[in-house]
C-alpha cells in the first residue's frame, strides 16, 4: 500500500512539473510575441524593413494563389512556426 502510495505521489508531482513547466513556456511565447510587436512598430515608425530570408519561393507560391504552399515554403525557409508563418504569409499577400 505504501508502495502504490509513493508511486501516485511521484506520479503526481512529475504531473504538475510538466504542468508547470508548460505555463512557463506559453507565457515566454506570449512575452516574446508582444516584444516581436513592438520591434515590427519601431521598424514601421522609422520607415525600416526588416531583411527577410531568401523568400522567392513563397513569393511565387503567393502568386499562384497557393497559400498553404506558401506558409509551408515560409516554415521551411525560417523555421518559423505554424502561426507565425501564416501571419507573415498573410502580411505578404
Amino acid at each position: 500500500m505504501e508502495t502504490l502510495t509513493l508511486a501516485s505521489l511521484v506520479i503526481l508531482a512529475v504531473g504538475l512539473g510538466a504542468g508547470s513547466a508548460q505555463n512557463s513556456i506559453k507565457r515566454t511565447e506570449r512575452r516574446i510575441a508582444r516584444v516581436e510587436r513592438k520591434l515590427d512598430l519601431i521598424l514601421d515608425h522609422l520607415g525600416l524593413s526588416e531583411t527577410e530570408p531568401e523568400l522567392a519561393q513563397v513569393t511565387e507560391h503567393l502568386r499562384n494563389g497557393k497559400k498553404i504552399h506558401a506558409i509551408k515554403a515560409y516554415r521551411e525557409i525560417t523555421g518559423a512556426d505554424l502561426k507565425e508563418a501564416k501571419e507573415a504569409v498573410d502580411r505578404m499577400a
